[in-house]
Order: structure tokens, then C-alpha cells, then sequence
């Protein structure tokens, strides 16, 4: 975007002192407010392949798809680049009034950048849409446009009106097309102040996609409690305490990335009626949780906060918190630090544990290594779990001295009445248990640089011409 506001001003600038025309400046305007219309128009058949292309991991494809992405920017962006020293120049009419008028632009042009950041991420995305927000914006600018050439031309104004105005409408409608991304099954779609939700429904089974659509951050099964993803893991969690350690041992349940009510629905089903609260930062996936996954059930109670700020309304001493809002490559860096593990510890109970879910690849576990390194930091064991056929690994530490062995001796004690998939979830977890490697990385709230990290594993990954293996919308395995 910088580049193309740089090459603006400068053809700009040479245009504006070749023809100081003011009708060509407000045509300028409304050219940039046309093709600024058409992005979402343009950009769908681009996004969607490159969503492809991030399936895939496949390097060139993904290069050639990201080059393509930022090429629908070039001519909006560099048009209205072109504007701010052309208005200078047509402001200016003798060189000692040249500073006020570049400052009065500039001071205008920074109060509309102030604008352009915060309008559409609180008011208009939420409200209207990404679509209706590039409509609403750039169709403001049409009118501006439009009322300058109506002042300055000499042409009448249905000639000039009808040249502006059929391409925008014409982009306009292509615009309010269809969904934003087409998905086999999908029953809602809904774009919020953080994500673009999409609920999937395939035999019965409904699937949260956020965003790009490359892994499942929700299932609701109403046939199968079971859903052979990560989420059965976090079940497990509190049977690396001492034997005998029984269901009726865990009495409440932290969840910091609720999604919508996976993990939650699962604990209900298998602990009982507990006490749950789920804290997710956004509001519209917890309303789509209620109304398409089942999660308005009484003992769960629902928090649309930010994970971490949220930490310091809470005093309840917890039997497991679970932590499931990592996703590559979008990790809140504030909830992997030791600051945060140890605001989660001062949460626990004696016997109380936290789990979290990690992404990797199958050769590259530097994230889950330094994630194990900084809750070695504040926990004194850590268990990593590799939860089989995908990248993802949970990681339990305790706040107790533990051994791996706890979970056979658990496993072999437990109430004859429990729920079936808990022996199973045990059994799977013994036997996808791996050594613990912690590395010398340690985040804290100083330095903690996840982004980095992540990108370069994806990185590498993507060199590597490999397939990444995620939770796919897919017949699941049976038990």
C-alpha cells in the first residue's frame, strides 16, 4: 500500500504541474472511486485461489497467488495517491502560501487516515460487511467526485454523471453477489469485528471455519460425542494427577478460546453439570455457537472478553483450564508468555492443570518446544501430547509433580459408570504421548516472538512442497 501511495505522489505531482486541472483532479477521484468498487469484485476469484493455494502449501502457487492479491490494490491505491499533491498544487496560488496549504492537506489527509482505521473495524465491517464497506466508502467518493466535476465542468451533468455512475452501480451489483467464500454445506456466513464466520453442515454435523476455512475450529455432532480432532484430548487433561484420580475430582472448567462450545458440550457430556466458563473474544461466535452448536446449556457461562484482561475479573480456583486459541498462524502472542501461564497458575487448584493446543509440522516443533520450555518455566511437568493425523500437539502441565505413568494407573481405576469415550480418550493419549524437548526460548510479555516463529515454520514448510494436514471437514473416524 505504501508503494503504491509513493508511485501516486509522484505521478501526481507530475501531472498536477503539467495540467493544473481541477475537473482532472475530481476525475481522478472518481476513477479511484470506481475501481476502488470493484476490489471485492475482482478479488473474490483471487482469494479464493489463493485459500486454495494455502491448502496446499504449494510455494509457487501461494507466491504467485499473494502477488496477484496485492495487485488488485495497484490502481485504487496509486489514483489515490495521486490526489494529495495534486490538491497542493491546485491550492497553491502564490509560493508563499505553499507551506499552509501542504500542511492544511496533509492535517486533512491524516484526520481522514484516523477515519479510514477505526470506522470500518467498529462500525461498518460489523454492521454491513467488507463488501458494503468498500461499496459505502468508495461511493462517498463517487459523490465527491461527481460534485466537484458538476462545479467545475462544462459539460452537462448527465454526460459526465452517466460515465461515473453505470460502472459503479454495474460494480455495485456484481459486488452484492453470492457468498463471500462458496463452501459445499454452508448454512451461515457472517463477517464480524474479527473473523469471517461460516458454519458448514455435512451429515448432520455442523463445522465453525473462520477466515481462510483451513481448519475446523468447532464440531457439533448430535449422533457423536467423539470427534476425532484435538478437542478429545483436552479430556484427559486432569488424569496426569496422582491415582486414583476420579471424574468427580474435577469441579469446574476454564476454556480461553470458547469457539463455539466444542471442548465445553464434550466436558458436560463426560463430567457432569460443572461449572463452565468460556471466555471468546468474539461476541458473533458465541451468538452462532448458541444458535447453530448447542452451547446454551445452563452451566456454561460465556464471556466475550480478550483471554488474558479477562484473567483479572476471575477468582474461582479452577480443576483444568484449557487454553485453545492458537491457531497458525494467528497466535495471540499475550497468551504464550510466563506472565500469562503464571496468571493461569494463580487460578488453579492444587491438582489443577492447564492444556493448551499447539500447531507444528511433522519435522519442525519449534513452537511446541519453546510453549513446553516457557511452562517449564512456571509448571513443574509438562506432557505433550501428539494428537495423530494432524499438526496439532496438546500440551498439559500440572501443578503438581507428575509421570505419564499416572494416566495407565488412572485409566485402570476409573468408575465402571464413566462415560465410554473416556477410557477410549485415555488409551489414545497414552499411546500418543512423546518426550517432553523443551528448548532455551522462554517468552514473557518482553519478548515473545511468536509471529517470527510461526512464520518461519510455515515458511520452511511451504519450501518443502508438503501438504499441511489439518481437522478436515471429512467423514471422522469411528471409535
Amino acid at each position: 500500500m505504501l508503494l503504491y501511495l509513493s508511485i501516486g505522489y509522484y505521478i501526481g505531482g507530475r501531472i498536477a504541474d503539467k495540467t493544473p486541472r481541477t475537473t482532472k483532479y475530481f476525475t481522478i477521484i472518481c476513477w479511484a472511486s470506481i475501481t476502488t468498487a470493484l476490489i471485492p469484485v475482482i478479488s473474490r476469484p483471487a482469494l479464493l485461489y489463493a485459500a486454495t493455494a494455502l491448502a496446499s502449501l504449494n510455494a509457487p502457487v501461494v507466491a504467485g497467488a499473494f502477488a496477484g492479491t496485492m495487485f488488485i490494490f495497484a490502481i485504487p491505491i496509486t489514483l489515490l495517491g495521486c490526489t494529495s499533491p495534486f490538491a497542493i498544487r491546485l491550492l497553491t496560488t502564490n509560493s508563499s502560501e505553499a507551506g499552509s496549504v501542504a500542511g492544511r492537506v496533509y492535517a486533512l489527509s491524516t484526520i481522514g487516515s484516523i477515519l479510514g482505521s477505526f470506522l470500518p473495524v467498529l462500525v461498518t465491517i460489523p454492521t454491513f460487511g467488507t463488501r458494503y464497506t468498500y461499496i459505502a466508502f468508495s461511493g462517498a467518493l463517487l459523490v465527491t467526485g461527481l460534485i466537484g466535476l458538476w462545479k467545475h465542468s462544462s459539460q452537462s451533468p448527465p454526460t459526465f454523471t452517466l460515465y461515473m455512475v453505470i460502472p459503479f452501480c454495474f460494480a455495485a451489483y456484481l459486488c452484492s453477489q453470492g457468498n463471500i467464500r462458496p463452501y459445499d454445506g454452508l448454512i451461515h456466513e457472517k463477517e464480524s469485528s474479527y473473523n469471517l464466520i461460516q458454519v458448514v453442515e455435512r451429515d448432520e454435523a455442523r463445522y465453525l471455519l473462520l477466515n481462510e476455512g483451513q481448519g475446523i475450529h468447532s464440531i457439533h455432532d448430535p449422533n457423536s460425542l467423539y470427534t476425532g480432532g484435538s478437542w478429545d484430548y483436552f479430556l484427559t487433561a486432569p488424569f496426569f494427577n496422582p491415582p486414583p484420580h476420579q471424574v468427580s475430582q474435577v469441579n469446574n472448567l476454564l476454556i480461553i478460546g470458547l469457539a463455539a462450545g466444542t471442548i465445553s458440550n464434550q466436558y458436560t457430556q463426560i463430567y457432569g453439570d460443572i461449572p463452565i466458563t468460556g471466555i471468546e473474544i468474539d461476541e458473533d461466535i458465541i451468538e452462532i455457537g448458541n444458535e447453530y452448536f448447542d452451547m446454551s446449556k445452563p452451566n456454561l457461562s460465556t464471556i466475550a472478553a480478550d483471554g488474558r484482561l479477562y484473567l483479572n475479573y476471575l477468582s474461582d480456583k479452577y480443576s483444568v483450564i484449557a487454553v485453545d486459541a492458537y491457531r497458525l498462524p494467528y497466535i495471540p502472542w499475550h497468551l504464550t508468555t510466563k506472565e500469562f501461564f503464571l496468571e493461569t497458575k494463580s487460578l488453579l487448584t492444587p491438582t489443577g492443570v492447564i492444556a493448551i493446543n499447539v500447531g507444528r509440522t511433522s519435522t519442525d516443533r519449534r513452537l511446541v518446544n519453546a510453549l513446553s520450555a516457557t511452562l517449564l518455566s512456571v509448571f513443574p511437568t509438562v506432557h505433550v501430547i501428539d494428537v495423530p493425523e494432524t499438526f496439532n500437539s496438546i500440551l498439559v502441565a500440572t501443578n503438581i509433580k507428575t509421570s505419564a505413568y499416572n494416566l495407565q494407573e488412572n485409566l485402570a481405576s476409573l468408575h465402571p459408570k464413566s462415560h465410554a469415550l473416556l477410557p477410549v480418550m485415555l488409551d489414545k493419549t497414552i499411546n500418543n504421548l512423546v518426550p517432553t524437548n523443551p528448548n532455551d526460548m522462554i517468552f514473557t510479555d518482553d519478548r515473545a516472538p511468536v509471529e517470527q516463529l510461526t512464520d518461519s515454520i510455515l515458511l520452511n514448510y511451504l519450501l518443502g512442497s508438503h501438504s499441511l494436514l489439518s481437522e478436515k471437514i471429512a467423514t471422522r473416524p469411528e471409535l
